[in-house]
């Protein structure tokens, strides 16, 4: 690579890395002093969890035991989308046991056709099988939960009290790994999750741009007839898209930071960088959303949804930065060897540990707030490593780059263990 390349490079690569720093800096201010709503919610909700499944019986048994032991009135509809394996099966037994456990069997060759099909033709079943007879759509509130999915006890006392305003379309909760201590690889993505919740979906409670995720995400009923008979578009990432297109349909996204939701970390890398490719092309997908936001957003969430949707390339083009570094330590160590001293200044190495390495005291000291049992000071040693751990994006983004233009859109399922 010559020269003039690897300078251009390193100076376009520095100043989105800078972009990211400052965007990063701005949300973790916005995000401190998080406060939740006073006002309980009455009539309390009836919440319905929805539950796209696919082969999921090594997972799915613990979660609707789960959900069954939760206190307040509900339901949980299940939606087995062609599966080989036992999912249905399992489904029955804990109808036999529970009549508020309902069960939806698609089969070929309407199934498997994504997640977002598959939730869409559960919510038509909800809505036309009588189930939710009686009930008013304001007051019903359904919730999106994977099947490795384990909600906290206190979840639905948490999240009530947001549907108390009636302008509040969809709330989400945090996410966890409940298998965070299988390992680094598991951690990493326990902080990864922590740290998008608790410092950027936070601080979008203030700009009104708050996201929807496919886990713990609870939406009005109501909020969604307003998108249509089917609310959940094709994206790969139907849960972004959907967040979105609530937004600019007039209604308010709420983050519940009090509360989690608890899933399952991916334990092998190679599965890991598949599940993100997934999520990756599903973030370019959803580009396409770009003119519908900055003609019907709230124009206080417009410039933080453009950002938003537009960081999928800035991701790509930061990509290049590691080989940019990379040029240019070779010419410096080559420059040092010819003048027989280092020609590393000490302001040179600040300047290369700031761009690469400044936000990790800050990923460090907030996983550090939500999770005290590791401790302040290997907190920060992990927010090192996570920076060296947010690499495996861009083998995720290049990827899905591929798929793209390949015309690949399939929906890479993770496997459970």
């Amino acid at each position: 690579m010559n020269a003039p390349v690897t300078t251009a490079l390193l100076w376009l690569s520095s100043a989105v890395i800078v972009l990211g720093l400052g965007y990063t800096a701005m949300m973790f201010l916005l995000s401190r002093g998080v406060r939740r709503p006073a006002a309980p919610a009455e009539p309390a909700p009836f919440f319905v969890f929805l539950m796209a499944c696919l082969d999921e019986e090594k997972v799915l048994s613990a979660s609707l035991e789960r959900l069954r032991s939760l206190p307040g009135e509900l339901a949980v509809l299940v939606v087995d989308d062609a599966s080989s394996d036992a999912t249905a099966d399992i489904v029955r037994a804990a109808a036999a046991e529970d009549d508020r456990i309902w069960l939806l069997q698609r089969t070929l060759p309407n199934a498997r056709r994504g997640k977002g099909a598959a939730l869409n033709a559960g919510l038509a079943h909800l809505t036309t099988s009588g189930l939710l007879a009686g009930r008013d759509p304001a007051q019903v509130v359904v919730c999106v939960l994977d099947a490795d999915g384990r909600l906290d006890a206190d979840a639905l006392d948490e999240v009530a009290p947001y549907f108390a305003d009636p302008a509040t379309g969809g709330v989400q909760i945090g996410v966890r790994m409940y298998n965070r201590h299988a390992g680094l690889l598991a951690r990493m993505q326990d902080m990864e999750f922590v740290v998008y919740t608790d410092v950027f979906q936070n601080g979008r409670r203030h700009l009104g741009s708050v996201g929807l995720g496919g886990n713990g995400q609870f939406m009005r009923l109501s909020a969604l007839a307003d998108l249509g008979a089917d609310p959940w578009s094709d994206c790969l990432t139907e849960d972004l898209d959907l967040g979105v297109r609530l937004l600019a349909a007039g209604w308010r996204n709420r983050f519940c930071h009090t509360t989690a939701v608890h899933q399952q970390a991916v334990l092998s890398p190679k599965r890991l960088v598949r599940q993100r490719s997934r999520w990756f092309q599903g973030h370019l997908q959803a580009g396409r959303l770009l003119p519908l936001v900055i003609r019907r957003a709230p124009a206080k969430a417009v410039p933080d949804l453009v950002y938003h949707l537009m960081s999928p390339w800035f991701l790509l083009l930061t990509s290049v930065m590691p080989l940019a570094f990379a040029a240019s330590g070779l010419a410096l160590v080559a420059a040092s060897l010819q003048a027989g001293h280092s020609v590393v200044s000490p302001g040179m190495f600040a300047l290369w540990y700031g761009l690469s390495f400044g936000v990790a005291l800050v990923y460090g000291y907030v996983y550090w707030r939500r999770d005290r049992e590791l401790g302040l000071l290997r907190s920060l040693l992990m927010g090192h490593l996570f920076v060296l751990y947010g690499y495996q994006w861009f083998a995720a983004g290049w990827w899905a780059v591929g798929r793209a233009v390949s015309g690949r859109q399939t929906w890479l399922k993770t496997a459970r263990t």
